[in-house]
């Protein structure tokens, strides 16, 4: 009887904790071949402002919210590196180094559009940054980093970068360190994607701008990709003012409304379990790790929300109406994606926007350690 008793308050305690926990990454960055400590090598949470740098011994440790990451690790003349986490963890990671430099690689390229900043400067901002309120408000600090390259049988342009990216956004108050792998335009399309790696970090200010920043960043972040994530994560769809439809299955014009997006069909929630009291546990689960969201729709979804309008700039691009009363995107989800606490998902690839979200880019995007 004890036992049980031990057992329920160790359940009700691990469902609590997970809920709010932090959690600790630490461990040690080598050189891979001769196992020498990278002293100064780069650690960050891939968009957000948490980072650090190694120490002398190649040490480094990390405290986070109760979520997931994608942590980076960067080193000068080594291949970047990319480890999952949302749980405690030790890590020994070895870096290889690269036989070439960025700017080797770059400036080597026989496509290289010569005037490529004055030919395809603001088009880049544009569709990187962002043509919203938001992005116009953005600097680029480092121009003379990029490098264009046109490719006319594709009918495709190639952006690289000789070193990270440096943008301050005035709007939301966040300098951007976007380590750009690459920024591909499709013209045939008039579609891009764009593969890196962002760390944020507070603008300093006084106490009135940091006022208008947060409300700015709030404003972002109410109907935003993170905002619906979380929502999700949180089962609190409606009460935040979300709509998901799904598309007919004979009819690739009308979208029919969801009854319940927490149906099995389209949604579980599981966690990691272990028998901690020499009991069986598939009759005892205890949770271990870190509750993740898994969903799927067959079929692309409409996602509405109702609690905002849109932009006059958005309307007009897209020729609507101006008194549009919610926000609609549209999304393809080519496999079920897991979602965490923070809003943060995985694979990411998984999931291609439409519509409202696809207007918005990084002068719109909060780090997953912003709370509203």
């Amino acid at each position: 009887m004890q036992k049980i008793k031990y057992l329920l308050l160790l359940l009700i305690s691990a469902v609590s904790v997970s809920a709010h926990a932090q959690f600790v990454v630490s461990g040690t960055v080598l050189d891979s071949t001769s196992r020498e400590p990278l002293g100064a090598a780069s650690v960050f949470c891939q968009n957000t402002t948490l980072g650090t740098a190694t120490n002398k011994q190649g040490e480094f440790t990390l405290n986070l919210k109760s979520g997931g990451y994608d942590l980076i690790f960067s080193y000068t003349g080594y291949k970047t590196q990319t480890i999952r986490i949302s749980d405690n963890n030790k890590l020994e990671v070895l870096m290889t180094k690269e036989e070439k430099s960025m700017g080797e690689v770059v400036l080597r390229n026989s496509f290289e559009v010569t005037d490529g900043l004055s030919k395809y400067g603001s088009f880049f901002m544009e569709n990187f940054i962002g043509a919203t309120p938001n992005g116009s408000r953005c600097t680029l600090l480092n121009p003379e980093a990029l490098k264009f390259y046109f490719y006319k049988r594709t009918n495709r342009l190639k952006v690289l970068a000789t070193e990270p990216v440096k943008i301050a956004n005035h709007a939301l108050g966040y300098n951007l360190h976007y380590q750009l792998d690459s920024f591909v335009y499709y013209y045939n399309t008039s579609s891009s994607i764009y593969r890196g790696y962002c760390l944020y970090s507070e603008m300093e200010g006084t106490d009135s701008l940091k006022k208008i920043w947060s409300q700015a960043r709030k404003k972002a972040y109410e109907g935003s990709r993170l905002h619906f994530m979380r929502s999700f994560y949180d089962s609190t769809l409606t009460e935040e003012g979300w709509i998901v439809d799904l598309l007919d299955e004979k009819d690739d014009k009308k979208f029919n409304k969801i009854p319940n997006v927490y149906d099995s069909v389209y949604y579980n929630s599981f966690v990691n379990t272990r028998d901690s009291l020499g009991l069986d546990s598939v009759l005892y689960p205890v949770p271990v790790g870190p509750v993740e969201v898994e969903i799927y729709f067959p079929r692309k979804i409409s996602v509405t929300y109702t609690k905002k309008r849109p932009e006059a700039e958005y309307t007009k691009k897209m020729g609507l109406p101006r008194n549009v009363p919610y926000l609609i995107s549209y999304i393809d989800i080519r496999e079920a994606i897991a979602i965490m606490e923070n809003g943060y998902y995985y694979d990411q690839k998984d999931w291609v926007n439409q519509g409202y979200w696809s207007w918005k880019n990084l002068g719109d995007q909060l780090p997953y350690d912003y709370t509203p």
